[in-house]
C-alpha cells in the first residue's frame, strides 16, 4: 500500500475521504491509512459489508468526515507488542533521572528536583550508563549518548 492506493489518492487529493474494504487483517494498511490524519477514513474487513448497520454507519462516518476502523483491527493493533527499548532496563526512577539529564540537568540540579543527595544521583546515573551498555570512553560524552537513546525512544 505504501507509495500508492489511498495514501497516494489523499496526498494527490487533499480532502478525499476514502473507505477501504479489505479481505485481509492487515495492521501496515491501517497505519498507512491514518499516517497522514484520521480524517475521512475508514478501514473495514469486507465480512463486515453484511451487516448492513455497520457499513452503512462507517460509510457516513467517513462521508462526514469522521473515521472508521474495524473493531478487529482495532483489537490487534492494541493487542501487539510494543518494540523492545533500551529504556525497558530501567527502573522508574532511573527513568525520572534520564528526563531530568535530557533537560539538561545538572546532578545538583536532579538531586534538588528529586529531594535525593547528589551521591543518589550518580549512582543512578552510573547504574543508567551500564544498563544502556555505555562504557566509558575518552572520544565520547555518556551523558550525551544517554539523551540520545532516551530521544529515540
Amino acid at each position: 500500500m505504501t507509495g500508492s492506493g489511498p495514501p497516494r489518492i489523499r496526498a494527490d487529493r487533499p480532502g478525499t475521504w476514502v473507505l477501504i474494504l479489505s479481505q485481509f487483517l492487515e495492521d501496515s494498511y491501517a497505519f498507512d491509512l491514518v499516517a497522514d490524519g484520521a480524517q475521512g477514513v475508514g478501514y473495514l474487513l469486507k465480512e463486515k459489508v453484511g451487516d448492513l448497520g455497520m457499513f452503512t454507519d462507517a460509510v457516513r462516518r467517513v462521508a462526514s468526515g469522521g473515521s472508521v476502523l474495524d473493531p478487529d483491527v482495532v483489537a490487534r493493533l492494541v493487542g501487539r507488542k510494543r518494540q523492545a527499548s533500551p529504556l525497558d532496563a530501567l527502573t522508574p526512577r532511573e527513568g525520572q533521572v534520564l528526563a531530568l539529564i535530557a533537560e539538561g540537568r545538572s546532578n545538583n540540579g536532579i538531586a534538588s528536583e528529586l529531594v535525593v543527595t547528589v551521591a543518589a544521583v550518580e549512582r543512578h546515573v552510573t547504574s543508567i550508563f551500564d544498563k544502556l551498555g555505555l562504557h566509558q570512553a575518552t572520544d565520547q560524552h555518556r551523558r550525551v549518548l544517554a539523551v540520545l537513546t532516551y530521544l529515540r525512544a
